[in-house]
This record gives structure tokens, sequence and C-alpha cells, in this order.
């Protein structure tokens, strides 16, 4: 009886001992990513209801309507630096655009863009643009917000930015854009 009472008595401290350890640190080994990004709800990102996103390369306008696409206005936090945003993809998943500028989204604000990007995918193929280095002469990143969360209007503007085709085959070009988008 004594020799049972023993066994479990050594049993059950070292079990005392690591559930008592449970709020010391512990070190795991898993790689810490730098860039941490806030998108939650809080952080005052939409999903459109209705509207259009229209985007203009050259002579050919891709509409994005938030009927039957996926069109979102986002506000991101990276590492402290806030930007703003519209990502689109179509219901067919072959074609995605997204705009981001620096600082915070406002009613009758004009800002730089900070990056963009329009994908296309035919299945077989697929072409990239994106945000040229320097700017075309003449040309301005602009994203210009005429409104911001007023009533139903999500956000309504305007924007120029200069891209290029990723694979660099051809010279910088302008796509102009404009967004009517609505939460209710």
């Amino acid at each position: 009886m004594r020799f049972l009472r023993f066994i479990l008595m050594a049993l059950i401290f070292p079990v005392a001992i690591v559930s008592c350890q449970k709020d010391q640190p512990v070190d795991l080994t898993v790689e810490k990513v730098a860039v941490k990004t806030d998108t939650s709800n809080t952080s005052g990102n939409f999903l459109a209801v209705k509207g259009s996103l229209n985007v203009t390369p050259g002579d050919s306008t891709y509409t994005f309507d938030a009927a039957k696409d996926s069109i979102a206005f986002i506000n991101v936090n990276i590492d402290s630096n806030k930007y703003f945003g519209i990502t689109a993809i179509n219901k067919q998943h072959t074609m995605s655009f997204g705009i981001s500028s620096p600082g915070f989204a406002a009613p009758d604000l004009t800002n730089t863009v900070a990056g963009s990007q329009l994908l296309f995918s035919t299945g077989k193929q697929s072409v990239e643009y994106t945000l040229a280095q320097t700017s075309g002469p003449g040309e301005l990143n602009k994203i210009n917000l005429v409104n911001y969360m007023q009533d139903s209007v999500l956000t309504k503007g305007t924007f120029t930015t200069v891209m290029m085709n990723k694979d660099g085959k051809q010279e910088p070009s302008t796509v102009k854009g404009s967004f009517n988008l609505f939460i209710k």
C-alpha cells in the first residue's frame, strides 16, 4: 500500500510543478513576422452592396459591379502606417484590381497612390499590371475621394495612376478609374 501511495505521489508531483509553470513565458521556435496587419471590422473595412468600380487602362474599360462582384473599401494598419484603398475581384475570379493610398480616408480628399495592381487571367495566361516606379511625363498618381461614409454612400471618387505590365515589355501607361459604392 505504501508503495502504491509513493507511485501516485511521484506521478502527481511533476504534474503539479508543470501546471504551475503555465504562466511563465514559453519560447516557441516559430518564426516571427515583422509586419502586423489589422484588417478587422473595427478597422473600418466595408464590402460594397451596390455600385460600381470602373478601371480604364488605355482604351478598354473594365467594370466591377458590387451586386455580383466583390468590391471592398479597406483601411489597413501595417507597422503603424495607415493606408486606405479599394480592392475588387470579379465573380468569375478572372480579374482583380486594387489601389491604395497612405493615411486616412475622408470626404473631399486628394492623396497620392501608394500601390496599384490589375490582374487578368484567361486560364492559359495571366497578365499583371502594377504601379510604375516612376510616373510618366506630367502624370500624377492620385486618388480623389469626393464622398466617404456619408449616409448610404461608402465612397465615391476617381483615380489616375501610372501602371506597367509586370513583364516590363510595355511602356508605363495611364490608368484612370471611377468608383461609386454604397453600403446600404
